[in-house]
């Protein structure tokens, strides 16, 4: 008689044989597993890039990289570091852009305005949220809820004049006595 084992059985029998060897994997939170079923569960386009700096040991902190192909933002690489709390899906990542961008929603030290990164956080949302939440950011900016009120103002008062800011910026300009990041590709 040929008897099959299940995957089940094979994951069982190999806990077993660990526990029996005293071996003793890395222990996971509960907000790690979470992350790391939210990460493998991410499907993202041609315009977004997910690195681990720290390898895939250490999931709490990732960079995303955001080219946009379309909009005020087009031609620009945008990096944004992602920490996660140990407590999360409780508690929203912390983000920020590594780079100075002038944008209605970024202030000059990289932090970000997004609703669903303070205020508007359920344990329901994901990374993939966070993620899509910011490439809405560049293409669509939105001038009612700012952190930087100057590029907010332009964007509503003279959108060609913020054009021109947005692409001079990217350049690694000036804008309104402020230096900028070169973030062409």
């Amino acid at each position: 008689m040929i008897k099959l084992f299940s995957a089940k059985d094979k994951q069982e029998k190999e806990a077993k044989a660990k526990a029996a060897s005293g071996a003793q994997g890395p222990k996971q939170s509960p907000g790690e597993m979470r992350l790391a079923k939210d990460i493998s569960e991410l499907t993202l386009g041609p315009t977004v890039q997910i690195e681990f700096p720290d390898g895939k040991d250490n999931l709490l902190h990732f960079l995303v990289t955001i080219k946009p192909d379309e909009g005020y933002y087009k031609g620009g690489k945008f990096v944004f570091t992602f920490n996660v709390p140990g407590v999360y899906p409780h508690e929203p990542p912390k983000v920020k852009c590594t780079q100075k961008v002038y944008h209605p929603n970024l202030d000059y030290d990289g932090n970000v305005c997004l609703n669903i990164l303070r205020e508007d956080w359920k344990p329901v949302l994901s990374i993939s949220s966070c993620i899509y939440g910011l490439v809405h950011l560049f293409m669509d900016p939105n001038p009612d809820d700012p952190l930087n009120k100057d590029a907010a103002r332009d964007l509503t008062e003279n959108q060609r004049q913020f054009e021109l800011n947005v692409k001079r910026s990217m350049q690694g300009g000036y804008v309104g006595g402020q230096s900028f990041s070169c973030v062409t590709r």
